[in-house]
Protein backbone atom coordinates (compact mmCIF):
# COMPACT_ATOMS: atom_id res chain seq x y z
CA UNK A 1 0.00 0.00 0.00
CA UNK A 2 1.24 3.62 -0.80
CA UNK A 3 2.00 5.85 1.84
CA UNK A 4 0.81 9.46 1.69
CA UNK A 5 2.15 13.01 2.89
CA UNK A 6 -0.75 15.58 2.53
CA UNK A 7 1.36 18.94 1.89
CA UNK A 8 0.01 22.54 1.80
CA UNK A 9 -3.86 22.01 3.26
CA UNK A 10 -5.89 24.05 5.86
CA UNK A 11 -7.57 20.76 8.34
CA UNK A 12 -10.93 21.33 9.39
CA UNK A 13 -10.97 18.27 11.41
CA UNK A 14 -14.46 17.31 12.11
CA UNK A 15 -14.44 17.88 15.99
CA UNK A 16 -15.53 21.82 15.65
CA UNK A 17 -12.01 22.99 16.27
CA UNK A 18 -10.75 25.82 14.71
CA UNK A 19 -9.13 25.29 11.25
CA UNK A 20 -5.37 24.83 11.06
CA UNK A 21 -3.26 26.22 8.43
CA UNK A 22 -0.23 24.90 6.74
CA UNK A 23 -0.90 21.06 7.80
CA UNK A 24 0.67 18.19 6.32
CA UNK A 25 -1.26 15.25 6.96
CA UNK A 26 0.17 12.17 6.77
CA UNK A 27 -0.95 8.57 5.50
CA UNK A 28 0.38 4.86 6.51
CA UNK A 29 -0.95 1.80 6.00
CA UNK A 30 -4.41 3.71 5.22
CA UNK A 31 -4.58 5.18 8.56
CA UNK A 32 -3.73 8.72 9.53
CA UNK A 33 -0.70 8.20 11.41
CA UNK A 34 0.01 12.48 12.09
CA UNK A 35 -0.75 15.67 11.17
CA UNK A 36 2.33 18.16 11.75
CA UNK A 37 2.71 21.35 10.45
CA UNK A 38 4.25 21.55 6.44
CA UNK A 39 7.70 22.00 7.54
CA UNK A 40 8.46 19.01 9.17
CA UNK A 41 10.98 16.36 7.79
CA UNK A 42 9.33 13.85 5.85
CA UNK A 43 9.95 10.46 4.94
CA UNK A 44 11.51 10.06 1.61
CA UNK A 45 9.40 6.56 0.68
CA UNK A 46 6.06 8.76 1.12
CA UNK A 47 4.25 10.29 -1.99
CA UNK A 48 4.22 13.58 -1.58
CA UNK A 49 0.89 15.19 -2.54
CA UNK A 50 0.73 19.12 -2.94
CA UNK A 51 -2.76 19.99 -1.45
CA UNK A 52 -2.22 23.34 -3.00
CA UNK A 53 -3.31 25.51 -0.01
CA UNK A 54 -7.00 23.60 -0.35
CA UNK A 55 -9.07 22.69 2.74
CA UNK A 56 -8.87 19.18 4.27
CA UNK A 57 -11.64 17.51 5.94
CA UNK A 58 -12.64 13.90 6.93
CA UNK A 59 -14.59 11.78 4.13
CA UNK A 60 -18.22 12.70 4.50
CA UNK A 61 -20.92 11.17 6.05
CA UNK A 62 -24.92 10.27 4.90
CA UNK A 63 -26.83 8.75 7.43
CA UNK A 64 -30.00 8.22 5.70
CA UNK A 65 -29.71 7.27 1.50
CA UNK A 66 -31.02 4.90 -0.60
CA UNK A 67 -28.20 3.28 -2.70
CA UNK A 68 -30.29 1.03 -4.76
CA UNK A 69 -33.10 3.24 -6.02
CA UNK A 70 -33.26 6.39 -7.30
CA UNK A 71 -37.13 7.72 -7.95
CA UNK A 72 -39.17 6.86 -10.95
CA UNK A 73 -42.65 7.11 -11.69
CA UNK A 74 -45.71 4.04 -11.59
CA UNK A 75 -45.29 2.98 -15.51
CA UNK A 76 -41.10 2.97 -15.64
CA UNK A 77 -41.38 1.09 -12.69
CA UNK A 78 -43.20 -1.48 -13.78
CA UNK A 79 -41.55 -1.36 -17.01
CA UNK A 80 -38.09 -1.58 -15.80
CA UNK A 81 -36.71 -4.99 -15.48
CA UNK A 82 -35.31 -6.23 -12.18
CA UNK A 83 -31.75 -6.80 -12.42
CA UNK A 84 -31.66 -3.16 -14.13
CA UNK A 85 -31.46 -1.43 -10.42
CA UNK A 86 -28.71 -3.57 -9.79
CA UNK A 87 -26.75 -1.74 -12.63
CA UNK A 88 -27.84 1.62 -12.30
CA UNK A 89 -26.74 1.38 -8.37
CA UNK A 90 -22.81 1.35 -9.78
CA UNK A 91 -23.47 4.62 -11.01
CA UNK A 92 -24.93 5.85 -7.68
CA UNK A 93 -22.11 4.39 -5.57
CA UNK A 94 -19.65 5.89 -7.64
CA UNK A 95 -21.16 9.67 -7.64
CA UNK A 96 -22.30 9.47 -4.17
CA UNK A 97 -18.34 8.68 -3.61
CA UNK A 98 -16.76 11.42 -5.71
CA UNK A 99 -19.54 14.39 -4.02
CA UNK A 100 -16.64 13.03 -0.92
CA UNK A 101 -19.45 10.61 0.72
CA UNK A 102 -17.57 7.98 1.93
CA UNK A 103 -19.17 6.40 4.45
CA UNK A 104 -23.16 5.67 4.25
CA UNK A 105 -25.84 4.23 6.24
CA UNK A 106 -28.83 2.49 3.73
CA UNK A 107 -31.96 3.04 5.16
CA UNK A 108 -33.47 0.62 2.65
CA UNK A 109 -33.54 -1.65 -0.05
CA UNK A 110 -29.38 -2.11 -0.75
CA UNK A 111 -28.29 -5.83 0.19
CA UNK A 112 -25.63 -7.42 1.97
CA UNK A 113 -24.14 -8.37 -1.96
CA UNK A 114 -23.90 -4.32 -2.70
CA UNK A 115 -21.99 -3.84 0.16
CA UNK A 116 -19.74 -6.74 -0.55
CA UNK A 117 -19.16 -5.72 -3.97
CA UNK A 118 -17.72 -2.42 -2.33
CA UNK A 119 -15.53 -3.98 -0.05
CA UNK A 120 -13.69 -6.47 -2.16
CA UNK A 121 -13.54 -3.84 -5.00
CA UNK A 122 -15.46 -4.99 -7.84
CA UNK A 123 -17.07 -1.88 -7.68
CA UNK A 124 -16.63 2.32 -6.42
CA UNK A 125 -18.61 3.12 -3.82
CA UNK A 126 -18.70 4.73 -0.09
CA UNK A 127 -18.25 2.11 2.78
CA UNK A 128 -22.02 1.12 3.87
CA UNK A 129 -23.89 -0.14 6.40
CA UNK A 130 -27.47 -1.81 5.36
CA UNK A 131 -30.91 -2.13 6.88
CA UNK A 132 -32.24 -4.41 4.22
CA UNK A 133 -35.41 -4.03 3.62
CA UNK A 134 -37.50 -1.64 6.46
CA UNK A 135 -40.45 -2.96 8.19
CA UNK A 136 -43.76 -1.39 7.31
CA UNK A 137 -47.62 -2.65 8.09
CA UNK A 138 -50.07 -3.51 6.60
CA UNK A 139 -51.25 -0.43 4.32
CA UNK A 140 -48.48 1.80 5.93
CA UNK A 141 -45.35 3.63 4.34
CA UNK A 142 -43.08 1.03 2.53
CA UNK A 143 -46.55 -0.62 1.17
CA UNK A 144 -46.77 0.33 -1.77
CA UNK A 145 -50.06 -1.40 -3.30
CA UNK A 146 -52.10 1.25 -4.66
CA UNK A 147 -55.96 0.91 -5.17
CA UNK A 148 -56.19 -0.25 -8.47
CA UNK A 149 -54.34 -3.38 -7.12
CA UNK A 150 -51.17 -2.92 -8.59
CA UNK A 151 -48.54 -3.53 -6.12
CA UNK A 152 -45.65 -1.36 -6.58
CA UNK A 153 -43.79 -2.34 -3.31
CA UNK A 154 -39.95 -3.24 -3.42
CA UNK A 155 -39.30 -6.64 -4.66
CA UNK A 156 -38.20 -9.12 -2.21
CA UNK A 157 -36.35 -11.89 -3.11
CA UNK A 158 -33.17 -13.99 -1.46
CA UNK A 159 -31.37 -11.93 0.95
CA UNK A 160 -33.68 -9.07 0.86
CA UNK A 161 -36.69 -10.78 2.80
CA UNK A 162 -40.29 -8.56 3.03
CA UNK A 163 -40.50 -6.39 5.52
CA UNK A 164 -44.27 -6.64 5.97
CA UNK A 165 -45.39 -7.51 9.13
CA UNK A 166 -48.38 -6.81 11.63
CA UNK A 167 -48.43 -7.67 15.65
CA UNK A 168 -45.58 -8.60 17.57
CA UNK A 169 -44.60 -12.41 16.90
CA UNK A 170 -44.61 -11.48 12.54
CA UNK A 171 -42.52 -7.94 13.79
CA UNK A 172 -39.95 -10.12 15.92
CA UNK A 173 -39.84 -12.83 12.86
CA UNK A 174 -39.12 -9.84 10.80
CA UNK A 175 -36.08 -8.33 12.46
CA UNK A 176 -34.68 -11.94 12.78
CA UNK A 177 -34.92 -12.50 8.86
CA UNK A 178 -33.53 -9.04 8.37
CA UNK A 179 -30.45 -9.80 11.15
CA UNK A 180 -29.99 -13.46 9.40
CA UNK A 181 -30.08 -11.17 5.78
CA UNK A 182 -26.89 -9.52 6.96
CA UNK A 183 -28.97 -6.45 8.39
CA UNK A 184 -26.61 -3.80 10.35
CA UNK A 185 -28.93 -1.61 11.19
CA UNK A 186 -33.01 -2.43 11.77
CA UNK A 187 -35.49 0.02 9.74
CA UNK A 188 -38.45 0.58 10.63
CA UNK A 189 -41.32 2.94 9.31
CA UNK A 190 -43.13 3.99 12.34
CA UNK A 191 -45.51 6.69 11.12
CA UNK A 192 -47.03 6.95 7.28
CA UNK A 193 -45.11 9.24 5.04
CA UNK A 194 -44.98 11.46 2.02
CA UNK A 195 -44.05 8.93 -0.49
CA UNK A 196 -46.52 6.10 0.04
CA UNK A 197 -49.87 6.06 -1.85
CA UNK A 198 -52.43 4.98 1.53
CA UNK A 199 -51.26 6.90 4.63
CA UNK A 200 -49.96 10.41 5.68
CA UNK A 201 -46.96 11.80 7.52
CA UNK A 202 -48.75 11.95 11.42
CA UNK A 203 -50.16 8.66 11.10
CA UNK A 204 -48.94 6.13 13.75
CA UNK A 205 -48.29 2.74 12.21
CA UNK A 206 -46.45 0.13 14.71
CA UNK A 207 -47.30 0.83 18.35
CA UNK A 208 -44.77 1.04 20.76
CA UNK A 209 -45.19 -2.64 22.06
CA UNK A 210 -44.00 -3.61 18.28
CA UNK A 211 -41.45 -1.04 18.42
CA UNK A 212 -39.96 -2.33 21.72
CA UNK A 213 -39.59 -5.98 20.38
CA UNK A 214 -37.83 -4.48 17.50
CA UNK A 215 -35.17 -2.94 19.55
CA UNK A 216 -35.45 -6.17 21.96
CA UNK A 217 -34.38 -8.71 19.16
CA UNK A 218 -32.13 -6.23 17.04
CA UNK A 219 -30.38 -4.63 20.26
CA UNK A 220 -30.68 -6.22 23.46
CA UNK A 221 -29.76 -9.65 21.75
CA UNK A 222 -27.56 -8.69 18.86
CA UNK A 223 -26.54 -5.27 19.33
CA UNK A 224 -27.93 -3.97 16.41
CA UNK A 225 -29.53 -0.34 16.53
CA UNK A 226 -32.64 0.69 15.20
CA UNK A 227 -33.54 3.38 13.11
CA UNK A 228 -36.80 4.57 12.73
CA UNK A 229 -38.88 6.74 9.80
CA UNK A 230 -40.92 8.73 11.99
CA UNK A 231 -42.78 11.64 10.74
CA UNK A 232 -45.64 12.43 13.25
CA UNK A 233 -45.27 13.43 16.96
CA UNK A 234 -47.08 10.15 18.11
CA UNK A 235 -45.47 8.05 16.44
CA UNK A 236 -41.90 9.78 17.18
CA UNK A 237 -42.58 8.87 20.73
CA UNK A 238 -43.45 5.71 20.63
CA UNK A 239 -40.07 5.17 18.81
CA UNK A 240 -38.38 7.19 21.58
CA UNK A 241 -39.79 5.51 24.07
CA UNK A 242 -39.77 1.63 22.50
CA UNK A 243 -35.50 2.74 22.31
CA UNK A 244 -35.07 3.00 19.14
CA UNK A 245 -31.40 4.95 18.54
CA UNK A 246 -32.30 7.36 15.25
CA UNK A 247 -35.51 9.26 14.20
CA UNK A 248 -35.46 10.22 10.76
CA UNK A 249 -37.08 13.08 8.95
CA UNK A 250 -38.52 14.39 12.51
CA UNK A 251 -41.32 16.45 10.98
CA UNK A 252 -43.56 17.26 13.60
CA UNK A 253 -41.77 17.54 16.62
CA UNK A 254 -43.02 18.99 19.82
CA UNK A 255 -41.80 19.98 22.97
CA UNK A 256 -42.62 16.73 24.11
CA UNK A 257 -40.31 14.93 21.60
CA UNK A 258 -37.63 17.15 22.44
CA UNK A 259 -37.45 16.70 26.40
CA UNK A 260 -37.52 12.27 25.02
CA UNK A 261 -34.62 12.70 22.73
CA UNK A 262 -32.64 14.91 25.05
CA UNK A 263 -33.46 12.47 28.16
CA UNK A 264 -32.65 9.03 26.20
CA UNK A 265 -29.77 10.82 23.88
CA UNK A 266 -31.68 9.95 20.51
CA UNK A 267 -30.11 10.62 17.20
CA UNK A 268 -31.98 12.75 14.69
CA UNK A 269 -31.63 12.27 10.85
CA UNK A 270 -33.71 15.72 9.30
CA UNK A 271 -33.25 15.27 5.55
CA UNK A 272 -34.74 18.33 5.11
CA UNK A 273 -34.00 18.30 1.40
CA UNK A 274 -36.18 15.33 0.88
CA UNK A 275 -39.44 17.69 0.60
CA UNK A 276 -37.59 20.35 -1.39
CA UNK A 277 -36.08 18.30 -4.19
CA UNK A 278 -39.37 16.46 -4.44
CA UNK A 279 -41.03 19.79 -4.75
CA UNK A 280 -38.24 20.64 -7.38
CA UNK A 281 -38.71 17.13 -9.26
CA UNK A 282 -42.54 17.99 -9.77
CA UNK A 283 -41.54 21.50 -11.79
CA UNK A 284 -39.70 19.66 -14.72
CA UNK A 285 -40.50 15.66 -14.52
CA UNK A 286 -43.00 13.22 -13.59
CA UNK A 287 -40.95 11.24 -11.19
CA UNK A 288 -42.90 12.48 -8.68
CA UNK A 289 -46.88 10.72 -7.65
CA UNK A 290 -49.42 13.66 -7.09
CA UNK A 291 -49.75 12.89 -3.57
CA UNK A 292 -46.20 12.78 -2.53
CA UNK A 293 -46.23 16.52 -4.08
CA UNK A 294 -48.99 17.63 -2.29
CA UNK A 295 -48.06 15.85 0.97
CA UNK A 296 -44.89 17.37 0.15
CA UNK A 297 -46.43 20.73 0.01
CA UNK A 298 -47.80 20.23 3.20
CA UNK A 299 -45.01 19.40 5.69
CA UNK A 300 -42.17 21.36 4.17
CA UNK A 301 -42.58 24.62 6.47
CA UNK A 302 -43.53 22.45 9.38
CA UNK A 303 -40.59 20.31 8.75
CA UNK A 304 -37.82 23.31 9.01
CA UNK A 305 -39.74 24.75 11.88
CA UNK A 306 -39.28 20.99 13.12
CA UNK A 307 -35.64 20.65 13.07
CA UNK A 308 -34.49 24.20 14.27
CA UNK A 309 -36.55 23.59 17.07
CA UNK A 310 -34.37 20.57 17.65
CA UNK A 311 -31.21 21.86 17.16
CA UNK A 312 -31.41 25.08 19.27
CA UNK A 313 -32.93 22.65 22.44
CA UNK A 314 -29.62 20.52 21.70
CA UNK A 315 -30.89 17.59 20.57
CA UNK A 316 -28.02 15.47 18.27
CA UNK A 317 -28.17 16.04 14.79
CA UNK A 318 -26.71 13.62 12.32
CA UNK A 319 -26.67 14.83 8.39
CA UNK A 320 -29.06 12.31 6.43
CA UNK A 321 -30.41 12.91 3.31
CA UNK A 322 -33.02 10.53 2.05
CA UNK A 323 -30.76 10.18 -1.57
CA UNK A 324 -32.66 7.60 -4.05
CA UNK A 325 -35.57 9.38 -3.36
CA UNK A 326 -34.07 12.21 -5.27
CA UNK A 327 -31.34 11.94 -7.41
CA UNK A 328 -27.32 11.15 -5.92
CA UNK A 329 -24.82 13.26 -5.90
CA UNK A 330 -26.67 15.80 -4.97
CA UNK A 331 -26.42 15.04 -1.17
CA UNK A 332 -24.53 17.78 0.11
CA UNK A 333 -27.16 20.33 -0.69
CA UNK A 334 -28.30 19.03 3.00
CA UNK A 335 -25.94 21.47 4.74
CA UNK A 336 -26.55 24.41 3.48
CA UNK A 337 -30.48 23.65 4.43
CA UNK A 338 -29.31 22.89 7.66
CA UNK A 339 -27.46 25.82 8.08
CA UNK A 340 -30.29 27.70 6.68
CA UNK A 341 -32.49 26.99 9.55
CA UNK A 342 -29.65 28.57 12.18
CA UNK A 343 -26.84 25.67 12.02
CA UNK A 344 -23.20 27.37 11.74
CA UNK A 345 -21.27 25.86 8.56
CA UNK A 346 -19.22 24.57 10.99
CA UNK A 347 -21.91 22.68 13.29
CA UNK A 348 -23.11 20.92 9.89
CA UNK A 349 -20.10 19.67 8.43
CA UNK A 350 -19.37 18.19 12.50
CA UNK A 351 -23.21 16.74 11.87
CA UNK A 352 -21.99 14.75 8.77
CA UNK A 353 -18.24 13.81 10.24
CA UNK A 354 -18.20 13.69 13.79
CA UNK A 355 -21.60 13.22 14.74
CA UNK A 356 -22.43 11.13 11.87
CA UNK A 357 -19.93 8.26 12.60
CA UNK A 358 -21.02 8.73 16.46
CA UNK A 359 -24.89 7.69 15.29
CA UNK A 360 -23.38 5.18 13.41
CA UNK A 361 -21.23 3.82 15.78
CA UNK A 362 -18.15 3.78 13.89
CA UNK A 363 -16.41 7.14 15.86
CA UNK A 364 -13.32 5.28 17.08
CA UNK A 365 -11.92 4.81 13.26
CA UNK A 366 -14.11 7.31 11.01
CA UNK A 367 -15.49 10.64 11.48
CA UNK A 368 -12.36 12.76 12.47
CA UNK A 369 -8.89 13.82 11.15
CA UNK A 370 -7.18 12.38 14.32
CA UNK A 371 -4.03 10.25 14.18
CA UNK A 372 -4.89 6.40 14.75
CA UNK A 373 -7.98 6.89 12.30
CA UNK A 374 -8.73 5.22 9.10
CA UNK A 375 -7.53 7.81 6.48
CA UNK A 376 -11.26 8.88 5.00
CA UNK A 377 -10.32 12.33 3.65
CA UNK A 378 -11.36 15.07 1.23
CA UNK A 379 -9.52 17.98 0.02
CA UNK A 380 -12.40 21.00 -1.25
CA UNK A 381 -10.93 24.25 -3.19
CA UNK A 382 -12.80 27.00 -1.06
CA UNK A 383 -13.00 27.30 2.37
CA UNK A 384 -16.59 25.72 3.35
CA UNK A 385 -17.03 27.56 6.73
CA UNK A 386 -17.11 30.79 5.14
CA UNK A 387 -19.53 29.52 2.20
CA UNK A 388 -21.09 26.02 2.91
CA UNK A 389 -22.60 25.68 -0.57
CA UNK A 390 -19.06 25.23 -1.91
CA UNK A 391 -19.55 21.43 -1.19
CA UNK A 392 -22.42 21.32 -3.52
CA UNK A 393 -20.55 20.87 -6.23
CA UNK A 394 -18.16 17.88 -6.59
CA UNK A 395 -15.98 19.70 -9.04
CA UNK A 396 -14.90 21.88 -5.92
CA UNK A 397 -14.37 18.64 -3.93
CA UNK A 398 -10.65 17.58 -6.67
CA UNK A 399 -9.66 14.99 -4.10
CA UNK A 400 -11.26 11.62 -2.11
CA UNK A 401 -9.32 9.11 -0.62
CA UNK A 402 -10.86 6.65 1.12
CA UNK A 403 -9.18 3.69 3.47
CA UNK A 404 -6.15 5.63 2.60
CA UNK A 405 -6.54 5.06 -1.37
CA UNK A 406 -6.84 7.69 -3.36
CA UNK A 407 -10.10 7.32 -5.05
CA UNK A 408 -10.44 10.77 -7.02
CA UNK A 409 -7.93 13.55 -8.16
CA UNK A 410 -8.54 15.94 -10.35
CA UNK A 411 -5.54 18.56 -10.22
Amino acid sequence: MTNYAIQNVTVIDGTGSQAKENQTVIVKDGKIEQITSSNSTLDPSFEVIDGEGNYLLPGLIDTHVHMAMQMRNVQDTLLTPFSFRFYESVGYLKKTLHTGITTVRDAGFADVGMKRAIDQGLIEGPRMQVSINPLTITGGHGDNWNVSGVDTTFPHYPGMPSGLCDGKEEVRKVVRQMLRAGADVIKVHATGGVSSPTDHPEFTQFSQEELAVMVEEATFRNRVKVMAHAQGAEGIKNAIRAGIHSIEHGIFIDDEVIELMLENGTYLVPTLLAPVAVLEAAEHSNTMAPFAIEKSKQVIETHKESIQKAYKAGVKIAMGTDAGVFPHGINLRELGLMCDIGMSPMESIVATTKTASECMGIDKEHGTVEAGKVADLILVNENPLERIHVLEDERNIPFVMKDGKIVKKTF
